[in-house]
């Protein structure tokens, strides 16, 4: 009973993990592609996406914090038990160790599966825009990604000045070298 409990509790505060269930970039239809287009390559990259991330995101997500809260729900009754062994009543120590353990376990366990959905979500992203960007879609930066790199370094204007009049010759090249 403490199980099933154990675990519905756990899954349920796995309900509060972030788990995708899309993309969570912008990503706009490529030139001369109508919004239909769009729209069915959109989906087959999100089939896609979903096969590279390998998982079951509710799943994954659902265990680790199920892991957690029945990890939490053992410490603290062993916990408790030492506890409860040590002023001389063991059962309620144990009962107690073990429900203060579910409840921390549970939290535990639930914020290992936001960090098990959010990893997810990067994947799923990554896996999409490659997908989107093959069928010939954009995908806009964010605002600033942009600027350092607005021309790349071989095409950017540079002014090299003139050297100063009556300077040397540079020397030859070494032929050592070749």
């Amino acid at each position: 009973m403490r199980r099933i409990l154990a675990v519905t509790i756990g899954l349920a505060l796995g309900g509060c993990a972030h788990v995708p269930t899309g993309p969570s970039v912008m990503v706009l239809p490529g030139s001369g592609k109508s919004f239909d287009q769009f729209r069915a390559e959109d989906a087959g990259c999100q089939r896609y996406a979903s096969g590279q991330i390998g998982v079951d995101p509710g799943q994954a997500v659902g265990d680790r914090t199920a892991a957690g809260a029945a990890i939490g729900t053992g410490v603290g009754a062993a916990s408790g038990a030492l506890i409860g062994a040590a002023t001389g009543d063991i059962g309620p120590g144990a009962a107690v160790g073990a429900g203060a353990g579910l409840l921390v376990g549970s939290a535990a366990g639930a914020t290992q599966g936001g960090v098990v959905g959010g990893s997810l979500q990067r994947r799923f992203d990554v896996a999409y825009m490659q997908c989107m960007y093959a069928e010939g879609h954009r995908i806009p930066a964010p605002p600033g990604a942009l600027a350092a790199t607005a021309q790349p370094p071989s095409t950017r204007p540079r002014h090299i000045p003139p050297p100063p009049a009556g300077a040397p010759p540079p020397p030859p090249p070494d032929v050592s070298d070749r």
